[in-house]
Formats: C-alpha cells, structure tokens, sequence
C-alpha cells in the first residue's frame, strides 16, 4: 500500500513525496471513559492510513483519496467545514492556523485500509497522519501529545464530534506489542507488554456503520455532566464522573433519571474496571482480563445503551466458544466491531463459526479481522 501510495503521487504531481504511516486504534477496555477524565486502554493495531505529501510553492492544497478516487482542493485562506472525508483534513490545518502555525500550501494522496464505522477510529489517523507530516515538513518542533491534542480540536470543531483523546493519543503514542493504560486528566500515560502469543486480537464487524458524529454521541456525555452536576451539589470536590463513587452516585439516585442513574453507573464502574486490567495484564491472567471485557459488553449495551442486537449476538456467540478469553463491543458503539481474544490455533474455526451463525440470523456475512499491535505514527 505504501508503495502504491506513492506511485500515485508521483503520478498526479510529478515529484517525490514524504511518506507517513498513521495506523488504526483498538482498545481494550475502557470504553466512553476518556471524556469523563477516566482511563482507557488502547493499542495502534497495523491497519492504517497512508500519506503521501510534498509542497507544491501555491495558497492551494490538493487532496487525492484513493479509495474514492477522488480529488478535492482548497484554499489556505478560505478553511471552513465541508462535507465528506477532505472535513478531517480541512481541520487539521484550521488547528494548525489557529495554533499560529504557518501552513503553506501542499498536495497529498491519502490511502488506507481502516474500515470506516468500524470503531478502528479512522478519523484520528487521517488527523494524526496529517499533523504529523505537516510538523515534519515545516519543522514545527510539536511533540506528540500536543499532536494529539491538536487532532483532538480538529475533531470537535470540525466534523463536530466531541470526542475524548484517546484515538487521537493511540494513533500517535503506539507501540509494538504494547498497549497503553492513558490518564485522560492529566495525559500521563504507561505502557503495559500483550505478550500473550497463543492468543490473536480478532474484531468482528457487525457490518452496522455506526457515525460518532450522531446526535447519540454527544447526547452520552451530556447526561454524564448532568450525573456530575447532582453528586457535585452534595460534594463539590467532584469534577468528573473520574472522581465519584458508586456511593456519592446512590447518595443522589432520587434526583436522577433511571437513563441517568445507569449512565454514570456504567462510567464509574468501567474506570474502575480498567484499573484492575492492568494488574490482571501484570500477572499474565489474561481469562480474568476477558471476564472483565464481558463486564464492560454488559455494561455498555444495558446501562449505556450504545450496543446493538448485531453486536449483543456477537458477543453471545463469543460466549460460547472455549477458546476465547473475552469479547466485547469495541469504540463508541452504535455498530462497529466487536473485540474478541481467541487462542490462535483457533482463530480460523471461530472466523468461519461466526461468520455462518451471523450471516444464519443477519442474513449478512460479517467481516473479520485478525490484528497485531503496532508502532503510532511513522513518518518515512
């Protein structure tokens, strides 16, 4: 892909171009817990996106995606949202611009194989690759959690997404063969070894196309605010469901909606529940590690409501099978994948399983994907 990349560049534009890999996210566990200042799990997975990028001496960027063999352009000085995939692009360099970075004009060709809708958060890795080729080319001297943060903006102004940090922090902050327990208050962050060879990271895709950008999203993190509102009243201290109990939460039961109650209950829970993975990650105990995945599956399709019948079933089906540690739907919900960890001598039978079984209840043949964790951004 990379090669193809580039060879299309060359191409549409007549000169060599700076190569930059942006990969795809998956995590773990912690779902819907960045943007309650809580912790998150993720890894980079070797999915990705591919730019190829080089200045072009104009006021005019050029933007050639190859999987919709399209062309877009625009003008530095006439930034504004617009539909389709150029918005994510167009974001980065209003960031950029308002950051007080100079950004002159560029051509590109953006390629990759993430799914989109799938909940691999190919959004950030087209953010993330962008910024980082841009702070490469003209020597912005940012390092990567400013990156992150400033993907992060672009998403929320942009497309309109109020999204935590943690794609835009996987995509940038990755490495091999490790995941990463991120603090989404204060960005501190530790790597943690997946050293479990026996066992493959396998996502199945519900096939149902799920848009962040839904109304749903956002809806989620304003009746977490109106949870954290009623516990403040009684504890001021608390600034986030990050800092409350099951207990301040039941202090206040009466003053919520049931749909609220269940929200927040489900947030300070699943904090709680990534905490305790890493210790299980410590000790190797990666069967207890998967019972808590199923926990938080429980936890997102009864109290938070963003599973769905597709990807209910396929965690039933998951449930079922010995050779699987633990599954559960993965990314803001609504569609998407389902995570699944499967003994690797097992991985084809469990493919051909849940793709029968669906596809006997769907009438849909999902699509499977074995990952491995990989490197953040690179930039060739």
């Amino acid at each position: 892909m990379i090669q193809k990349t580039r060879e299309k560049f060359i191409a549409l534009f007549g000169k060599e171009p700076l190569i930059v890999v942006s990969p795809g996210r998956i995590n773990l566990i912690g779902e819907h817990t960045d943007y309650n200042d809580g912790f998150v799990l993720p890894a980079a997975i070797d999915k990705k996106i591919v730019y190829a990028v080089a200045l072009n001496d104009t006021r005019q960027c050029n933007a050639h995606a190859v999987f919709t063999n399209e062309t877009v352009s625009f003008s530095l000085e006439d930034v504004k949202p617009t539909p389709g995939w150029i918005n994510y692009l167009m974001g980065v360099v209003d960031q950029l611009q308002r950051g007080g970075y100079e950004v002159k004009g560029f051509d590109c060709v953006i390629n990759g194989d993430i799914p989109v809708g799938a909940g691999m958060s190919s959004s950030a890795a087209v953010e993330g690759g962008l910024v980082a080729a841009l702070d490469h080319i003209f020597h912005y001297g940012m390092d990567r959690m400013q990156m992150a943060l400033l993907g992060q903006r672009a998403e929320h102004t942009f497309p309109g997404v109020k999204c935590g940090i943690m794609d835009q922090f996987a995509n940038l902050h990755g490495k091999k063969d490790q995941v990463m327990r991120l603090d989404c208050r204060s960005l501190d962050f530790e790597y943690f070894p997946f050293n479990f060879p026996e066992y493959k990271i396998v996502l199945c895709n519900s096939m149902v196309h799920h848009s962040l950008a839904s109304s749903e999203y956002n809806v989620r993190r304003q009746q977490c605010e109106e949870g954290v509102k009623a516990i403040q009243a009684m504890h001021p201290e608390v600034k986030s469901l990050r800092d409350a109990t099951m207990q301040q939460l039941d202090e206040v039961r009466d003053q919520l909606s049931a749909k609220i109650y269940d929200r927040c209950a489900y947030v300070i829970s699943e904090i709680q529940r990534v905490q305790d993975a890493t210790e299980l990650l410590k000790k190797g105990d990666l069967q207890q590690f998967g019972q808590l995945m199923y926990a938080t599956h429980e936890g997102l399709s009864k109290q938070y409501e963003v599973s769905c019948p597709e990807l209910d079933f396929l965690v039933t089906l998951a449930k079922e099978r010995p050779e699987v540690a633990g599954a559960r739907v993965m990314g803001g919900g609504f569609g998407g994948c389902t995570i699944n960890l499967v003994k690797q001598e097992e991985v084809a039978s469990y493919q051909s399983y849940i793709q029968s079984r669906y596809k006997e209840e769907f009438g849909i043949t999902p699509d499977v994907y074995v990952t491995t964790i990989e490197d953040g951004v690179t930039v060739n």
